[in-house]
This record gives C-alpha cells, structure tokens and sequence, in this order.
C-alpha cells in the first residue's frame, strides 16, 4: 500500500524535528522515523501520532517515505521505527517479519475497517434525482461482473471493462491482480493502475461526478466512503490457503476469496518496542472512532490541507479522542500546544 530500497534509503528526508519542550528525551536519542504513507488515512494518523509523540513526550520525529512493503523491510530492519497505519498480516514481507520477531502490531486503531471491490450505487439502483437508470440492477457479487463487462466498458479497449487497481506496488495491487485471475475476469476487464492514490481518488471522483460506471477497489477510512453512496460487491467467505495465493504474484493459479478481515494497527520495529516502552502503552490505545474520522479525511482531502494540519484541527475538535490513550500530565502537555 513501493521502490527499491536504495531509492528509499536515499531520499530520506527529515519533517517536523521540532518539540514543544525543546530539550530533554530529544537530545538523548536519534529522532523516531515514521513511514511517510501515502493514503490519507495513513497521512493522517500518521501526523496525529506524531504531534503526540513531539509535544507530549519530547522526542524528535522525521519520516522516511517509501512503498508499503519497502517500509515494512525498512521497519524489520530498525531503518524505520513505526507505520501509523499497518494493514497486518497483508503482505508475506510482514508476515515474515512478523514471525521473525522482528515487529510488532500494537492496538486495534480503527474499528469496522474494511476493503474490497465497489461500485456506485447508482449503477445497481440509479438515481432519479440525476436522472440515471440502473445499468446494472442484478449485479450483486464479482461473479456477476462476468456479465456486466460492457457497462464498465474500458475506452482505450472497447471490447473490455476497466477495473481500477491500487497503484502499482501497494500490497492490495498484488492482490487484486490475483483476484481477477481468480474470478475469471482477467480475460473480461483490463486491469488499471493508477499512478498514486491520490490520481486513483481523481479518477474514482470524476467518474461519479459525471454518473459513469465504475468499478474499483478501494477501502475504509477514507475520504470516498464519507463523501458518496457505494455497494461493495460480494466475494466468497475469507479463506486462509486461497489468501495466500492472492498474496504471491507469482502463483500461476490464485483462489478466490475475501481480503483478510481488516485489522488496523500502529506497526513497530524490535528496537522501537524496547526502547520506548512509554510510547509502546499510547499506541496501543489508539481508537479512532470512524465516523469523526471519515468526515475528517473528507475535509482533509476537499480543502486540501496538509495531513499536519487536518490532524491538529482534529484534536482539537475532539479532544475526548486522544486524551484517551494519554497520562493526563501528557494530555496537557499535548493540549497547550494545540
């Protein structure tokens, strides 16, 4: 959710190394690396943690930015010390990792999370107030999708649809490139890449703007789930030996099933858990509520503010959130530099 590791390692760049203390833990210790990721979820808690991190407990951060499973190898090796947001156990770089004793996923950070395949429902339902007649009002599952090819039809391949993927190197593009292999729909759909998130959110916006079927992946928290009216496609039940053949590109004959039922963590590195017991206990009672966090993604992505910027409007908007996880004397600390 990704480049070689000598292009990550090279364009490591240092943000936000100011504290609110100015001294004390920071002088002590090499600043706290954090994945730079890409989605606004990511983006943002991301930022939040580390507002809490600088002006709460006084240590320095910088970001390191990078693909998912770059950062994950990155995080294994204590190159890196925390992903804000780790989809666990979605990728075998993790999963290896993970075995090896090597990270760790603290907390449950946000309930209800999900990921899958999607259509807008005006595509099932239609929409009278925009004048749109359901183009597909049977299709219910992505076994369904092998009739409905041409109403997502692809305009650079005509006798396809389009299906729109994860950018390229994501964990989920891996996944959803299996997936189509797995369902029959390779042959029927071409399988679109964008280039980043944010041009996939571009293309998933304009489409619904206009009222035209499309048919995506995508996930929630996010901007899109707070903004427009979705159908998330049915798939088969999930099923631990077919997700491992959607998980490796390489396995000539993937089998169907449900993503991996989403749990989302705060991902640490050996070193870091060792070292910052402290900051081990606050992740692991980070809970951010869905909702508030959706609608706040929305203003986030709609106003384009900065994920720094969205974080702190948020804490201040909710304080009751992150006081939660915090010793009161932190928690006051925090709220005077807001």
């Amino acid at each position: 959710m990704k480049r070689g590791s000598s292009l990550l390692f090279g364009v490591l760049f240092a943000l936000g190394v100011a504290t609110a203390d100015g001294a004390g833990a920071a002088d002590q210790k090499s600043p706290i690396r954090f994945g730079a990721l890409t989605w606004e979820s990511g983006a943002f808690t991301t930022e939040l943690l580390r507002v809490i991190v600088e002006r709460g407990y006084g240590y320095a951060t910088e970001t390191l930015p990078g693909s998912t499973v770059s950062l994950e190898v990155a995080l294994a090796r204590n190159d890196l010390q925390v992903i804000a947001e780790e989809w666990a156990g979605r990728s075998p770089a993790w999963v290896k990792a993970e075995q090896a004793g090597q990270v760790f996923a603290l907390g449950d950070t946000v309930k209800h999370a999900e990921e899958g395949w999607w259509v807008p429902a005006y595509v099932i339902e239609g929409d009278a107030s925009r004048n749109l007649k359901p183009l597909a009002p049977e299709l219910r599952s992505v076994e369904d999708l092998k009739r409905y090819a041409p109403v997502f039809r692809d305009p650079e391949s005509p006798d396809k649809g389009r299906f729109l993927n994860s950018p390229s190197g994501w964990t989920s593009e891996t996944v959803n490139s299996q997936k189509l292999k797995a369902y029959g729909l390779d042959e029927l759909y071409t399988n679109l890449r964008t280039g980043s998130g944010a041009a996939m959110d571009a293309e998933i916006g304009s489409s619904i703007r206009r009222g035209q079927p499309v048919l995506f992946y995508y996930w929630n928290p996010t901007p899109l789930m707070g903004r427009y009216k979705l159908v998330r496609l049915q798939e088969p039940a999930f099923d631990a030996q077919a997700w491992a053949t959607l998980t490796d590109p390489a396995n000539p004959a993937p089998t169907g099933s449900s993503s991996l039922p989403a749990k989302l963590s705060v991902g640490v590195s050996k070193a870091f858990r060792e070292q910052y017991p402290d900051l081990v206990q606050v992740f692991e009672r980070v809970d951010l509520p869905i909702d508030p966090l959706n609608q706040a993604l929305a203003q986030m992505s709609e106003k384009r503010t900065p994920p720094r910027d969205a974080a702190l409007a948020f804490m201040r908007q909710h304080p009751q959130v992150w006081k939660a996880w915090l010793p009161e004397h932190v928690a006051t600390k925090v709220e005077g530099g807001l």
